[in-house]
């Protein structure tokens, strides 16, 4: 398989392939918006298909930003949205993204989310997507789709449907009410909050990140690989019962919201003072 992408990097050790994130902002600012939505599906199905890897790691390329949502200044720059609000490149993205959360639900692998920085947006769908989550006590989890730019310094001026996974897996973690007060309000959490509330995994300091995570690799790959996907597999039935129910609504939302967005009143040059 290639490892050659340009929003992200793929380093390997034996029977563990672990998947550097390479945050939005810097992204759009290189030129490659779309690029990461519909890489982050290639590479994990590369690495399905991968039989020599046992155990795949997603986390932030740098410490601080596990995934985040656009910076909301960048929205002011021209060609921000990225075909983002056109046909062909809303394809790529949102195909990109439910394929991501399939992969996510689907493949035998277990899938820990690294979570080393905050996870906003995308971000957060994809750490809620993995199979265990260990996180940073310190970073903070929001779906900021409705916030308004709310979530500093994250996200757009603008209310748009959380269509990247987060409003079909949110409900699996959530009471209704509490669900809808998170997404709606684009409410924000520590990931030490999300620990307690026994969403996550682990909140550790992020001195101790990686010997958590190295402790749980360890124990999968004890583990008889054929009986321990079929374990996932079991269990995520009804993961992906939910995203057959949900997960293309969402998407089409806002895909419909983007493609839309001028006719809302928002201009690319419009004024953010």
């Amino acid at each position: 398989m290639s490892d050659e992408f340009g929003t992200l990097r793929i380093e390997r050790d034996g029977p563990v392939a672990t998947i550097h994130m390479i945050n939005l902002t810097e992204g759009i600012q290189a030129g490659r918006t779309l690029d990461f939505h519909w890489e982050i599906g290639v590479a994990l199905g590369q690495l399905r298909d991968d039989q020599d890897v046992r155990v795949v790691i997603l986390t932030g390329a740098r410490d601080g930003e596990f995934m985040v949502a656009p910076r909301t200044d960048v929205y002011e720059e021209p060609g921000a949205l990225g075909g983002h609000n056109d046909p062909k490149g809303s394809w790529k993205v949102f195909n990109g993204i439910i394929r991501a959360h399939q992969t996510l639900t689907e493949m035998e692998k277990p899938v820990i989310a690294r979570v080393n920085g905050d996870a906003v947006g995308f971000g957060q769908s994809l750490m809620l997507g993995c199979d265990i989550i260990v996180a940073r006590e310190d970073a903070r989890i929001a779906d900021m789709h409705m916030a308004m730019g709310d979530v500093a310094p994250y996200g757009p001026p603008f209310a748009i449907v959380p269509g990247d996974g987060g409003a079909s897996l949110i409900p699996l973690y959530m009471a209704p009410p509490l669900a809808k007060e998170y997404l709606m309000l684009g409410k924000e959490y520590t990931a030490k909050r999300l620990a307690e509330l026994h969403m996550i995994n682990y909140a550790v300091p992020l001195e101790n990140l990686d010997a958590e995570v190295a402790r749980l690799v360890g124990k999968l790959l004890e583990k008889p690989p054929l009986a321990l996907a079929w374990t996932k597999r079991t269990v995520n039935r009804y993961i992906a019962a939910q995203h057959n129910q949900s997960l293309d609504a969402g998407a089409a939302y806002e895909m419909v919201n983007f493609l839309q967005w001028e006719r809302q009143g928002f201009k690319q040059d419009m004024d953010f003072e």
